[in-house]
């Protein structure tokens, strides 16, 4: 929350350092990406020039650097497409590039925090700041103080300033579970559990239609308010998909800690490249968070000492939780299962969650045996 003239700086200061960037960027590019500590040697001197104080230019060269990392491993991972395509070579062929408002990094000789104030003083190209007030939530403020450790990261969204800083918070103690709550994760219901929770995905699908329309028609008008309306609706739906994968993960982590279960979710990764669906589905498919979702309950798992596996979801769609009989033709529709052999019928999502839990147990049975050979 800075006042006009700290706000100034703060913004030039941004600007400032991510221009200094793409230069060393460009100068990354031309020499092969070296190495961090030859990439200092070639550009040190010039951003101390430009006015960057020593820990500044150190973090632009360090950013600059993982920059490239990160392209790499894009790259490695077929992220950015396969080897000759547009997209990857486009990548391949320019500079890393920063926007002006791209974050910046502070370590505490740069940034200092003082709790009690609710304020920090911070360095800027037009001199340290000092009293620059900033706002946040009790439960931050706690977080802050009893866990904040390492960077802190200064960025600019939607012409707001904003502190990310990072808080190393220790893991509770695994405890022994009882049993093994199974997640079914899916896009009809985005997530389905064993213990009969089940989170429609309806409210969550219709939302992102809207936004979608509403997107289409604004991009076909292409007038400068338009645009700017686009700007501001950017991340809308991005947050509104995460407060609602809040909601879930910590409904399932809650019932599991109550009842001193683990967690059991599908390892869907790679599921978008091997699954194959009409045109009319790929949107649906490509913009289902899962991993955010599991994500989410995996780091809630960890605070709160919840056991978490992740186990293979073959045949988990179409193996009765009740006989084992397992049929494709179990699965009538998206929504039935209705086993061949013992006729239980259930709600599809409901009978895979049963699964998914029965496979918890056996990894967490198989994890704690040892491997060792025995001892003659």
């Amino acid at each position: 929350m800075p006042e006009a003239g700290q706000a100034a700086a703060l913004r030039s200061t941004l600007r400032t350092v991510n221009e200094a960037a793409n230069w060393v960027s460009a100068v990354a590019f031309e020499r092969g990406v070296p190495r961090e500590y030859e990439l200092r040697k070639h550009t040190y001197a010039e951003l101390k020039a430009r006015g960057l104080g020593a820990q500044a230019a150190q973090h632009v060269i360090k950013k600059t650097r993982d920059a490239y990392t990160t392209l790499k491993a894009n790259i490695k991972a077929g992220n950015l497409g396969r080897p000759g395509s547009k997209r990857r070579a486009r990548a391949e062929s320019k500079p890393v590039t920063f926007r002006p408002e791209a974050a910046q990094p502070y370590d505490d000789r740069c940034l200092s925090w003082q709790y009690d104030a609710r304020t920090v003083s911070v360095w800027t190209t037009a001199g340290r700041l000092k009293n620059v007030r900033f706002a946040c939530s009790p439960d931050a403020l706690k977080m802050l103080r009893e866990h904040r450790k390492g960077e802190s990261d200064l960025i600019e969204r939607d012409g707001e300033s904003y502190l990310i800083a990072v808080c190393d918070i220790p893991e509770s103690e695994v405890y022994e579970p009882k049993g093994f709550i199974g997640v079914d994760l899916g896009i009809v219901n985005i997530a389905t559990a064993s213990t009969g929770y089940r989170a429609a995905g309806r409210g969550l699908n219709r939302h992102r239609k809207r936004q979608r329309e509403l997107r289409r028609k604004l991009q076909a008008k292409g007038t400068k308010s338009t645009k700017r309306l686009l700007k501001r609706r950017s991340r809308k739906e991005a947050r509104h998909t995460a407060n609602v994968n809040h909601i879930i993960s910590k409904t399932i982590v809650t019932a599991a800690e109550r009842t001193d279960s683990g967690i059991a979710l599908e390892n869907l990764t790679g599921i978008r490249s091997r699954v194959r669906h009409r045109k009319d589905q790929r949107t649906s498919l490509h913009t289902w968070s899962f991993h955010q979702l599991a994500a989410f309950i995996e780091y809630k798992a960890k605070r709160a000492g919840v056991p978490l596996v992740y186990v293979d979801p073959a045949y988990t769609s179409q193996r009765c939780s009740e006989c084992g009989h397992i049929d494709r033709k179990n699965r009538v529709d998206q929504a039935t299962f209705a086993c061949r052999s013992c006729g239980t019928v259930m709600h599809a999502d409901d009978n895979a969650s049963h699964n998914i839990g029965r496979k918890g147990e056996t990894v967490w049975t198989a994890g704690r045996e040892s491997r060792a050979p025995a001892t003659p």
